[in-house]
């Protein structure tokens, strides 16, 4: 029995109860209204896609995973606002296909995108991919305003020598994973 194998399996049956777990309304609510917050704050920082957010007003994005459905509208001031999900069809439809949030993190981790069905108006898909592109929170600016410059360094120094670690870690898991699997492939052409 590979104890590996197991550890994964056991991650996947916890999420499987997890998700299965209808957390209530108001949580889902608040935790959406955080989100659209975070986004509004990052937006800020980025004058150029404010701009470009300014030429999408009115049009709604919907986000759809699992039972969780998020409906965003843009602002004439080029920001974003939570809108209820029954106001009518949103302009644009983004299904995301992983239903596994753990698999979309260790995409995510990647570099990878999550792969997503789209429905809709293509130039406000395009607008949505070029902000997914090319927006990033500066971590280190925000921080800088609270703890200082060096801080905030030293703070996101740390920060990434862990994300690293963490990455590394997991690519020996994987590979130890994969080193006691049976080679299947060279047995084929044997």
């Amino acid at each position: 029995m590979n104890p590996f194998e197991s550890l994964k399996d056991l991650a996947f049956s916890v999420e499987r109860i997890v998700l299965g777990l209808k957390p209530p309304q108001w949580l889902v609510d608040e935790g959406q209204q955080k989100i659209v917050l975070f986004l509004n704050h990052v937006l800020k920082q980025e004058s150029v896609a404010m701009d470009r957010l300014k030429r999408q007003k009115g049009k709604s994005v919907e986000l759809k995973w699992n039972q969780v459905h998020m409906r965003l509208c843009f602002t004439p001031a080029g920001l974003i606002e939570r809108v209820s999900v029954e106001e009518g069809n949103a302009d644009l439809v983004l299904n995301i296909n992983e239903s596994s949030a753990l698999l979309i993190l260790q995409n995510l981790s990647k570099g990878d995108k999550p792969a997503i069905r789209i429905e809709g108006d293509v130039q406000l898909a395009a607008e949505v991919n070029w902000l997914i592109d090319h927006i990033k929170w500066d971590v280190e600016s925000d921080l800088s305003r609270i703890v200082g410059d060096e801080m905030a360094r030293l703070i996101v120094l740390i920060g990434k020598q862990c994300a690293s670690a963490l990455k590394e870690f997991a690519k020996t898991v994987k590979l130890g994973i994969e080193s006691l699997r049976p080679n299947v492939s060279s047995k084929k052409f044997e």
